[in-house]
Formats: structure tokens, sequence, C-alpha cells
């Protein structure tokens, strides 16, 4: 699987920090129609949580979270990034980005299990056009 590398809108949402919550947010989201790229919850304090949404479409989304209530902040920005797993190709986007001093401030990434990866990384506003650039997005 050749890399790609695109820039991706994301939004998030803040829950309860309770059983089911992230299982209701998500059917709704699915009731709709509305498919995700990359989710994730991050803890925030002892009593939230924050999803974390980066939706195919951006049109569907708001479309939903208008018909069902959801309350979402964004778009942000963010570079996701999907190809073949190979031993230090995480530490050559990162030494591209140093090399440049664009700083990541947040990343995330997986294996699939079968060769295969998917990495997001959070570049700040004022360095995203050139982070695009210089991973030639």
């Amino acid at each position: 699987m050749p890399v790609t590398i695109r820039g991706v809108d994301y939004f998030y949402a803040t829950v309860k920090d309770r059983p089911g919550e992230a299982y209701r947010f998500l059917s709704q989201l699915s009731t709709e129609n509305v498919n995700l790229l990359v989710f994730s919850a991050v803890p925030l304090g002892p009593e939230h949580t924050q999803l974390v949404l980066f939706p195919e479409s951006i049109e569907q989304l708001a479309r939903a979270a208008e018909r069902t209530g959801l309350v979402l902040t964004g778009p942000q920005r963010a570079i996701l990034i999907q190809g073949d797993d190979h031993l230090g190709e995480l530490a050559s986007i990162h030494q591209k980005l140093s090399d440049a001093r664009i700083n990541v401030y947040a990343s995330s990434g997986v294996t699939d299990g079968r060769g295969g990866y998917g990495y997001v990384l959070y570049i700040r506003p004022e360095d995203f056009d050139n982070a695009a650039r210089l991973l030639e997005l």
C-alpha cells in the first residue's frame, strides 16, 4: 500500500464519563450515515471525556449534529498518514518536521496487524501549511 498523506478536518465533543456514552454518540452518528476516518476518546479530568471525530464528510457530520443536537467544536486541521508499516517510518516523518522547526504538539498512531499503519499529526495552525508542503500533501 503506498503512503497517503492528507489534511483532514476534525471536531470534538465533550461527554460525561459514564459507561455507554461513546456507544450512544457513535450510534447516533452511524444512524445518520456518518463515516469516521479516525475516532479517539481522551479523558478530561474525572468526570468528562473528549470525543475526537475525523469525519469522511464534514457536511454529513454537520447535518447529523444539527438533526441530533450533538454539540461539536471545530473544525480544526490535522494530517493523516496511512501506508505500509516500516521500521523507522514515524521517526523519518518527525525528523523532516523537526529539521524544519515544525512542532508536532500531539500525535496518535496504530498498526492494523497486517503490515499497514495510520498516524495522525496535530500541527499548530500557524505551522500547518508549512508542514503540508514539507510532507507533500
